[in-house]
């Protein structure tokens, strides 16, 4: 029972479409409307806008944005980038080769807010592969996997644990990036 009342208190939103970027920027910041999709369909134009060498534009590029899918979202991470710097975060991009090991998570709230993971997916049967943001934080000393595809946070009992999720993101061929409180490096 205790459990799940602290779960309770986890902000938490699931997925819809591909706005999965969407969900684990909100999950991140623990707020329904950290961002909103009008405000990430702003941050993708205006990165598009201010692009030295532009695209060509086709019929496609109606729905095909540089930065995003306008229909169903799917964001790209200069769009994660220029959000988190909007909120004054600061954001790093861990060097895979050190692994999991060479991040920081026992240290203070106040240097890493928490880490967004890219990891690729494979979705119906495998015919349709993609990639997939997800949100960890720590929140009261527990870190959690805000993956917005899960029912619900996912605790992990130990930091180790945090460690071989991480480095399982890295083996399978995904991104970490650690979300930063500081931006200007104070």
């Amino acid at each position: 029972m205790e459990e799940q009342q602290i779960r309770a208190e986890i902000y938490h939103e699931r997925q819809r479409l591909q706005f999965c970027l969407l969900h684990a920027l909100n999950n991140l910041f623990q707020e329904k409307d950290a961002f909103t999709r009008a405000d990430l369909d702003g941050i993708a134009e205006k990165l598009s806008l201010d692009d030295p060498t532009p695209d060509r534009w086709t019929p496609i590029s109606v729905v095909f944005k540089p930065h995003h899918n306008l229909i169903t979202g799917n964001y790209d991470v200069n769009v994660l980038i220029a959000a988190l710097e909007r909120k004054g975060k600061n954001v790093v991009w861990h060097d895979r080769r050190n692994g999991a090991s060479s991040i920081d998570l026992e240290g203070s709230e106040r240097g890493l807010m928490g880490i967004v993971v890219n990891i690729p997916v494979r979705r119906f049967g495998g015919l349709w592969k993609g990639r997939h943001w997800v949100a960890m934080r720590k929140i009261d000393g527990v870190w959690y996997n805000l993956d917005s595809d899960l029912k619900a946070p996912k605790p992990f009992n130990h930091v180790s644990d945090v460690r071989v999720f991480l480095d399982s993101v890295i083996l399978e061929g995904g991104e970490i990036l650690l979300v930063m409180n500081d931006k200007q490096g104070d």
